[in-house]
């Protein structure tokens, strides 16, 4: 099997991405140094706790379809991750998460206000790589933050009276999460050179590819323990966050699933959360 997980790469091409990886995780280290060591110890925290740096991976992977991995690649390669880092940070304090890539949230470990503190500080550190990439990549940044900002109160406010639930997810879906991935493919085709039309497609493929990427981390949420997520199961269950798993549910019709509709329409107790997690892994609907 292949180090990147891509079955029949070619060993040219791999190991290109892999020494392109290398110099990403050399800058991320190198990057988020400063001068205040709570504020770097805290940085770290979920960087060196691991994940899978899918989004640095789709920007060097669309380089390929221009001039390859550059210095310039490899700097948006970060923007990218050190977005994706700081939201994470956001998000586990909206979520009051207790675990995160396997260790401690910054929010459990050291308070909501240095966790929420820790993501403003990656994304002033991602604004200052992103300010030598030129106004171009500094406009895709912002138009990706306004999306990531939206989907984000989206998720929180619900659908609107009348639309569909489904819908309604899958928009929070593509803005939250198939955004920022776009933009991942898009910094890649568009500082290797491509042209237009590649440009647009890479990046439709690389919002596609987040979708799906969300859709599968749904499914994760329920049929993985934390010792193989990193994350407490259930989480979006346990906050009342809708998921495509949960949505099929409550769209169910069946008689037999009467039970989990009505668990599913209400805030459940930890007991509760537990009994719908268990019946969500033998279900269907997974």
């Amino acid at each position: 099997m292949s180090k990147l997980g891509i079955p029949g790469v070619e060993s040219q091409l791999e190991n290109e991405i892999l020494k392109g990886l290398d110099d990403v995780e050399k800058l991320l280290a190198s990057h988020i140094q400063g001068d205040y060591p709570l504020v770097v110890e805290t940085s770290r925290h979920l960087i060196e706790a691991g994940g899978k740096r899918f989004r640095p991976m789709i920007t060097l992977l669309a380089s390929q379809f221009g001039s390859g991995i550059s210095s310039e690649v490899v700097s948006a390669a970060v923007v990218c991750e050190l977005t994706h880092v700081a939201t994470l940070y956001h998000d586990d304090v909206m979520d009051e998460a207790q675990l995160r890539r396997g260790v401690k949230s910054a929010n459990n470990r050291w308070g909501n206000a240095v966790a929420i503190l820790t993501g403003d500080y990656l994304f002033s550190k991602a604004s200052d790589l992103l300010a030598d990439l030129g106004p171009e990549a500094v406009r895709l940044q912002a138009k990706t933050f306004e999306r990531l900002v939206i989907g984000q109160i989206q998720e929180t406010q619900g659908p609107k009276a009348g639309e569909d639930p489904l819908e309604h997810y899958l928009k929070v879906v593509a803005d939250k999460t198939g955004s920022l991935i776009a933009t991942s493919a898009r910094f890649g085709g568009m500082l290797s050179g491509v042209d237009a039309m590649t440009l647009e497609v890479l990046t439709s493929f690389g919002e596609k590819i987040g979708i799906a990427f969300q859709l599968a981390d749904d499914v994760i949420d329920i049929a993985s323990e934390s010792s193989q997520s990193g994350k407490m199961p259930g989480a979006d269950l346990r906050e009342g966050v809708p998921t495509l798993v949960t949505l099929h549910i409550l769209r169910s019709e069946n008689s037999s699933d009467a039970k989990l509709r009505e668990l599913l329409a209400r805030p459940l107790s930890e007991e509760e959360a537990s009994e719908v997690i268990l019946t969500l892994r033998e279900h269907d609907a997974l």
